[in-house]
């Protein structure tokens, strides 16, 4: 029978992965569940998703989960040390967006997260609550109610800055270097066993403040905040919360070990800029699973942090082990991305048993001249795209930067290796079925002077192209013509793919207009 297994827990939430054999995201039909104490049952339902999560339970208690068509699991919630309601302490629910109720409310819910005691939950009750930027601590539990919703002021003012060091190490970030950024409205710094738990929901406040008209400048000398940044912590669970509307990218994990995200909600609208979804930078052992995912830009970014324009590297350290499982990812740019910002290195990923509906790209990989370090170890198996635009892409000559049309990061011809020089290796791709596809299965641009590879397709069908699609090209790269319908190309990259025809060299040759012959290509 199916195991069901405990993808994460706190004191009074779970999320249970149920991986039933062809399921993704969704199990369909749905199946019904039960949980029990001492043999009454307390719970009960039907998982419409392979993970579920569930709250309210009771803290230090043995449960006995059982699923249709799977063997029973007993789990046992977490104790907890004493809960602490954020009322208790004089945050008041739906208060005005103005900048006094947002500090009373953050000084409140201090007040609150100071009387909690270690191992304890800071509950926020049904409600609307805006606060200004809260600092979360580590062996804690924060624990939104059904129906609670902590947001994020409109307003600036106020709001606390991160320098980009302290003691020694990078505090705030912008896409990969140490910058001043703006704090996010939920935060922890160097925390250790923190648990944030739903069915509750952040609010970044992106779509009330300015945060959306300015994304590439700073204010008050200053980047924006995130949704929720969470820097050098270790053992971090995200357990079934929704997070939305953040003023940039919505979870930046940097330089944290053993994440758990499970049974997320992230959303953003399709046109807020930079809004990524899920972004490990500098992070290793993270697992994301069972999210769904619908953002303004890509909705997981796994980086490794960018070097400095004068080669400045003392804030890089490197990804790796990152697993991606039972995910959905709507619109978007990308559904899995790695990359520009990967100079540390990127190593051992896994993304398998996701589902992917009208991403820009499936997997992309994007680097340039200049960024150093290395992509290796990729593994991408049993995935369903729906109306993307190009499955796989991965680009050595991405046009990021002030520089990056400059001809030394354009220029086709073999460069001088050094220190700058990025590395793409081993990628394995498998198990993969595409409906809809609109430009092309796969564009490989490698460097002359460090070709990408070894890459490797496997049994990846395309079942269907999109009528109504007009060609683009399918790279962020100079010289790279307008495709549609296209099948596999790659250039200065080691590619094979059983059952596919390769073009090679062909990415900056005149598109060909035989449609109908590029797709029996890409069968």
């Amino acid at each position: 029978m199916t195991p069901v297994r405990l993808a994460a827990r706190s004191a009074r939430s779970v999320a249970l992965c149920l991986p039933f054999a062809g399921a993704r995201h969704a199990l369909s039909p749905a199946r019904p569940w039960r949980l029990s104490v001492a043999g009454t049952v307390v719970a009960q339902g039907a998982a419409s998703t392979v993970v579920l999560p569930l709250h309210g339970l009771a803290p230090d208690t043995e449960h006995l989960f059982e699923v249709e068509g799977a063997a029973p699991l007993p789990l046992r919630t977490m104790p907890c040390a004493g809960l602490v309601d954020i009322r208790s302490h004089g945050a008041v629910p739906d208060a005005p967006d103005t900048p006094e109720a947002a500090r009373a409310n953050a000084d409140a819910i201090a007040r609150a997260l100071a009387a909690t005691p270690e191992g304890g939950t800071l509950h926020v009750p049904p409600g609307r609550f805006i606060a200004a930027p809260v600092c979360l601590r580590g062996a804690m539990t924060l624990q939104l109610a059904e129906g609670a919703v902590l947001a994020a002021p409109s307003s600036r003012e106020g709001w606390p800055i991160l320098p980009a060091w302290r003691d020694g190490g990078m505090l705030g970030s912008w896409e990969g270097l140490p910058e001043p950024c703006f704090a996010a409205p939920i935060h922890a710094i160097g925390a250790s066993g923190l648990t944030i738990a739903g069915p509750g929901t952040i609010d970044g406040g992106g779509d009330r403040g300015d945060w959306w008209s300015w994304p590439k400048e700073t204010r008050q000398g200053a980047r924006r905040p995130r949704g929720l940044h969470l820097i050098d912590c270790t053992d971090t669970a995200l357990i079934g919360v929704t997070i939305r509307n953040a003023p940039s990218w919505t979870i930046h994990p940097q330089g944290c070990r053993r994440l758990t995200a499970a049974a997320l909600r992230i959303e953003a609208p399709h046109d807020s800029p930079n809004t990524d979804g899920f972004n490990p930078e500098m992070c290793e052992d993270v697992e994301i699973i069972g999210t769904h995912f619908s953002v303004g830009d890509d909705c997981i970014a796994i980086k490794a942090g960018k070097r400095g324009p004068n080669g400045e590297a003392a804030h890089l350290r490197p990804t790796a082990r990152i697993s991606v499982r039972h995910c959905l990812m709507e619109r978007g740019h990308g559904g899995v991305v790695i990359g520009s910002e990967m100079s540390g290195g990127v190593r051992d990923v896994t993304v398998e048993h996701c589902e992917m509906r009208g991403t820009d790209r499936g997997l992309r990989i994007k680097t340039r001249r200049g960024r150093g370090g290395f992509v290796d170890a990729i593994r991408f198996h049993d995935v369903s795209m729906d109306g993307v635009l190009t499955a796989f892409a991965a680009n050595g000559h991405y046009f990021c930067d002030p520089d990056g049309h400059a001809p030394w990061v354009q220029d086709r011809a073999p460069a001088p290796l050094g220190p700058g020089t990025p590395s793409v290796g081993r990628i394995e791709i498998s198990d993969v079925r595409i409906t809809r596809l609109a430009h092309a299965l796969g564009a490989f641009l490698g460097l002359a002077e460090a070709p990408f590879g070894p890459i490797r397709l496997e049994r990846v069908e395309v079942l269907s192209h999109d009528p109504d699609a007009r060609p683009e090209p399918p790279l962020m790269a100079a010289g790279i013509a307008p495709l549609r319908h296209a099948g596999l190309l790659a250039e200065h990259a080691g590619l094979t793919a059983p059952g596919h025809a390769i073009r090679s060299g062909g990415l900056s040759a005149a598109p060909d207009t035989d449609t109908t012959a590029r797709a029996r290509e890409s069968q």
